[in-house]
């Protein structure tokens, strides 16, 4: 089976869907029911399956992690999840000053 093709092939994958809800739950520690309102929240859409269940990549599993940090911390989750676009949003826009300095005057 070529690599591209194979499960093996997307290990390394961030956005690759390779968790089901349950065990993205499993490993962050969470409940599934958290999963939902960080979706529901439009901070995380899973892809779904065939059958229609949620499946989760590492990217998304980070920033749920994330979420439940600050939830952790005492924020609601809908504000979790809007500080977290906010600093996805700064980090965009930081990455792309940069990336403007760099380049010479045009």
């Amino acid at each position: 089976m070529p690599a591209e093709t194979s499960p093996a092939g997307h290990l390394d994958d961030d956005d690759y869907p390779a968790y089901t809800m349950g065990r993205a739950a499993d490993l962050l520690g969470i409940t599934p029911a958290f999963l939902r309102a960080v979706g529901e929240a439009e901070l995380i859409t899973p892809l779904r399956s065939e059958g229609g269940h949620r499946r989760y990549s590492k990217g998304q599993l980070r920033i749920a992690a994330r979420a439940r940090e600050l939830v952790d911390q005492g924020t609601p989750v809908e504000a979790a999840c809007r500080i977290i676009t906010l600093e996805e949003r700064l980090a965009d826009a930081l990455r792309l000053n940069e990336e403007m300095r760099r380049r010479p005057n045009e």
